[in-house]
């Protein structure tokens, strides 16, 4: 061989150079032995099979339990807020249910198991900073988030909370459509918000008009994200906190006092108004009810009035002189029945004057008082 030239070995090591053929080789560790470590290897893997030997027989078992570890590689667990999505070379072929599943080993299908009934929440123009030295976290606001301008050229501060999960059968387009989930919905949000503000006056936002705004936005939002196909779901939309920027807030507070009281004497005004016109009201129809009574009243004396006339005229036709005479009569009786009446006969009484002259008349028409009152009836 012609290594024995060189003294016996690749590296020369029985010569007085080194390997490089450069000097004497120093003392220090000598480079491992290929052939030495494959035959230790060999050794090894023979005391370990059966009889000792490397047959065809320990390649089959070697090849067998390979097999099987590869093939229980296979099963995995998912928990009960996830959804597993198995893929096969990086295609979406089924869904997983929660519990125990398998799938193809690897290479030949994967699975994925995203968090598909946890609701996730994103907060836009405040975040909540952990703070080691608080128990409670502290709040930041974000005015390059919140600040926007309304439909009537004002500016409001706006932190708004929105709630989201996957949408049932929706965990491969949440998967594969969109990259970032989160920054997705964040910057639709902020789109969608800064959209339904600026269409929007600031006094209904600052007043009444949050269910609406929040709708609006809500439904603003599901229409893009679906356009994005990405299998998210809106849940809420919460506005928590709408002020007017922090260098006018005590303008906008004593005018929105000034309008808290107006709008208290309106209703003030309004009560009374609503107090008044049915009094009114009803007292025009107590009025015009009893001038109908009355009207109802009259005719309906004439016509007694008329008809009695008519059936003593009917009479008298009969009997002219019972009739007048009893007309007399009742005439009579209808004048004098309630007064003090003195009768004078003519024809009796001395000299033929029916008087007697010291008869004091004045005293026959005086009546005794009355007895005094018990405080009671009987």
């Amino acid at each position: 061989m012609p290594w024995s030239n060189q003294g016996g070995g690749p590296w020369g090591s029985g010569g007085s150079k080194g390997p490089w053929g450069s000097g004497p080789q120093s003392s220090g560790p000598t480079p491992p032995d290929l052939e030495e470590l494959l035959r230790r290897s060999q050794d090894k893997l023979k005391s370990v099979l059966p009889g000792g030997s490397l047959g065809g027989r320990g390649i089959l078992l070697i090849a067998l339990a390979a097999l099987v570890i590869w093939g229980g590689s296979g099963f995995f667990q998912v928990a009960p807020d996830e959804l597993g999505v198995v893929l096969r070379f990086g295609q979406y072929t089924r869904d997983a249910k929660p519990g125990l599943n398998y799938h193809l080993p690897y290479p030949i299908e994967t699975v994925l198991t995203p968090k598909v009934t946890r609701v996730n929440r994103i907060d836009i123009g405040m975040r909540l900073i952990e703070d080691p030295r608080r128990s409670a976290p502290q709040l930041r606001d974000i005015p390059e988030e919140s600040l926007m301008l309304t439909g009537d050229e004002n500016i409001v501060d706006v932190d708004v909370s929105v709630f989201w999960l996957v949408k049932t059968g929706g965990a491969g387009d949440y998967l594969f459509n969109i990259q970032n989930p989160e920054g997705t919905v964040k910057a639709v949000a902020e789109s969608a918000m800064r959209e339904v503000i600026g269409r929007s006056e600031i006094q209904p936002i600052l007043t009444g008009a949050r269910q609406t705004i929040e709708t609006a936005v809500h439904d603003l939002m599901q229409k893009v994200l679906d356009t994005y196909q990405s299998g998210i779901q809106v849940t809420q939309i919460q506005m928590q906190k709408v002020d007017p920027p922090a260098q006018v807030i005590d303008s906008f507070r004593d005018v929105q006092a000034a309008r808290a009281d107006a709008e208290r004497a309106q209703n003030e005004a309004q009560t009374y108004v609503n107090q008044k016109i049915p009094d009114a009201r009803g007292r025009a129809v107590r009025i015009t009810q009893e001038g109908e009574a009355y009207r109802e009243q009259t005719v309906a004396e004439a016509r007694g009035q008329a008809a009695r006339f008519v059936k003593i005229y009917d009479e008298y036709k009969r009997a002219p002189e019972i009739t007048r005479q009893r007309m007399y009569l009742e005439t009579l009786e209808r004048i004098f029945g309630g007064t003090d009446k003195i009768i004078l006969d003519s024809g009796s009484g001395a000299g033929g004057s029916g008087i007697v002259p010291y008869l004091p008349l004045n005293e026959l028409t005086r009546r005794a008082p009355p007895p005094p009152s018990t405080g009671g009836t009987r």
